[in-house]
């Protein structure tokens, strides 16, 4: 599949934690036997380069199930797998096995994947590097001991499709491991991971199941990858996906003569590739999509649905329609949306996906002067089943207050702007707009927080709820994980904070009417490593502070033609959340 980026992290567990989830401290032992995988099981690929936590995406998500992508050798020629090719992630305890514990501890599991697209083209795939096959079997047998895993993917794409010899040892290999599992009374199954067809396996992919037939090696799955098509057609991902599972169902119906209908269609998979695939727009997988190819897995009786990849479920990159980009999907969505359709999936599904929608407004607050006016992004997106009509109505607007949509309905999927425009009339103070969406499946609200301030500017009151004892977050907007806390607290009871991670500052933002082109002073009290205070919009500036305790920052800046600024509190990338009290300007 995508290309891999290798990042050296050792993740080292607790061995009582490990043991207890049935993960050998020491490779090579004889730990408690894996427990099999759901007979139907939706397990999402994890890119394991990235240096996220498996167990801490799966528990946001709702993928109880992971498939760890991939192992590989670090160099031609080489027998010995590590995650990535890369020798600081061996495989071994120390590298995700305390993710795995956790994992395991929460219901789920995972299934180690070998090769992919990197190690397809470079030789470093395991069967491909290694010509012994004994040795192969051992280190597919190392897998399953140091993880005690009950299920492993080989995906086969690219130039390993090309290699005959590697294909031969490959499925020697799985001969070799059934032989050593049956002998130890341990239960593992093989999946293969091929390139499609909107019609079913091509002839490299078909070949490849009749060598293990001919090896008797026993394959359990067979994952399609149903996209990167390349053909230049015109795309319904749902409709190719059934067209392509059918295909590769009469393809094993050949194969294996002796078994049923069920029988064949448990031994399928489906991997799909969320949003814009490599190819480009044309081959876009969307949430009504993913909610069309669910109905009908679980009609069919499939055995796993999966995607790529985990990373990717969120609509980060959507303005930009990026294809095959690692850490988004390319298109309008919210985060997890693709997860949460598929994760009932797992033992069997619980009955088919409706229509849904969701709703969302950005920014979610604003504030402006009295006789001023804002705007904000009404969004929609379709969150399960297929794209219904929604139709639109904003509540809540005061004396002095106007509140209209640019569209009385829409498709879901698409938006519309919200426009609020006051009077010089208008009372100060902090109004939620509430935004209702109405279709067939039911209704949906988003609130937009209107401040209004008086007409003077200035002074310590053109923050709104700077000192947070509201308790409420409004009119302040913050970044996932932003929050108001009860402590720390400089004074009152409450305090801002923004959850700086790995990928985000945490940023919290106000957007404040001021005089133009006047010279003003933010003040703030910050604590935690790398808190930033400062202004945007009408005016840039900023100061920072590393402190265990409260520290107070001072941020003096001057108005542009509009008087308009936005005043944000953030930490930094791994740093960890940082903290805010008593905003003031004056």
């Amino acid at each position: 599949m995508r290309l891999q980026r290798p990042l050296s992290a050792l993740l080292t567990g607790c061995a009582t934690l490990l043991a207890a989830a049935g993960i050998a401290v020491t490779g090579g032992g004889t730990a408690q036997a894996a427990t099999p995988l759901p007979q139907h099981v939706f397990a999402p690929y994890f890119e394991a380069w990235t240096g996220e936590s498996p167990a801490a995406l799966a528990q946001q998500s709702g993928a109880k199930n992971l498939t760890l992508a991939f192992a590989q050798t670090a160099t031609k020629g080489s027998c010995t797998p590590y995650w990535n090719g890369d020798t600081g992630m061996p495989i071994a305890a120390s590298t995700f096995g305390s993710d795995i514990a956790t994992i395991r501890a929460a219901g789920g599991d995972v299934i180690p994947s070998l090769g992919g697209y990197t190690a397809d083209t470079t030789g470093t795939e395991l069967a491909d590097s290694c010509t012994d096959v004994n040795q192969i079997a051992a280190a597919l047998e190392k897998i399953i001991t140091t993880y005690e895993v009950s299920r492993i993917d080989l995906d086969v794409e690219a130039d390993s499709l090309d290699n005959t010899a590697g294909i031969d040892r490959r499925n020697k290999a799985i001969k070799l491991v059934d032989d050593w599992a049956a002998a130890n009374g341990r239960s593992i199954q093989f999946s293969y991971t091929l390139p499609t067809t909107t019609s079913g396996l091509a002839a490299s992919g078909l070949a490849v199941l009749r060598n293990a037939v001919q090896n008797n090696a026993r394959i359990d799955v067979v994952n399609l990858m149903t996209f990167d098509y390349y053909d230049n057609a015109a795309h319904n991902m749902a409709t190719d996906t059934q067209t392509a599972a059918t295909g590769l169902y009469n393809q094993l119906a050949t194969l294996y003569p002796t078994k049923t209908a069920a029988q064949l269609w448990a031994s399928i998979g489906i991997i799909e590739m969320l949003g814009v695939d490599d190819f480009g727009a044309a081959e876009t997988f969307t949430v009504a999509n993913a909610a069309s190819v669910y109905n009908w897995a679980v009609s069919k009786g499939v055995n796993t649905l999966s995607f790529w990849a985990l990373q990717r479920d969120n609509g980060g990159c959507a303005a930009a329609g990026t294809a095959g980009a690692d850490n988004c999907s390319g298109i309008a969505q919210n985060t997890w949306d693709f997860s949460h359709v598929f994760a009932p999936f797992t033992s069997g599904g619980s009955g088919p996906v409706t229509n849904d929608f969701s709703l969302g407004l950005s920014p979610a607050a604003g504030s402006v002067t009295a006789g001023a006016g804002t705007t904000s992004a009404l969004s929609t997106a379709v969150t399960a089943g297929a794209a219904q009509t929604v139709n639109l109505s904003v509540s809540g607007a005061p004396a002095g207050v106007t509140a209209t949509l640019s569209a009385s309905s829409v498709t879901a999927g698409s938006g519309a702007t919200l426009t609020v425009a006051t009077t010089a009339a208008a009372a100060p103070g902090s109004y939620p707009l509430t935004v209702t969406g109405t279709a067939p499946s039911g209704s949906h609200t988003a609130t937009y927080t209107l401040t209004v301030q008086g007409t003077g500017g200035g002074g310590s009151g053109s923050i709104v709820n700077g000192g947070l004892e509201t308790g409420a977050l409004a009119p302040w907007a913050c970044q996932s994980g932003g929050a108001v806390v009860a402590t720390p607290a400089h004074s009152g009871t409450h305090a801002l904070l923004a959850a700086a991670t790995s990928g985000q500052t945490g940023e919290c933002t106000q957007s404040v009417t001021l005089a133009p082109n006047h010279a003003y002073t933010l003040t703030a009290w910050v604590q935690g490593s790398y808190a930033y205070v400062g202004v945007t919009g009408g005016a840039t500036a900023s100061t920072w502070a590393s402190s265990t305790g409260w520290t107070k920052l001072t941020v003096p800046f001057t108005t542009g033609a509009n008087g308009t600024v936005s005043v944000y509190l953030h930490g930094w990338y791994g740093q960890g959340n940082v903290y805010g009290d008593d905003f003031s300007i004056a």
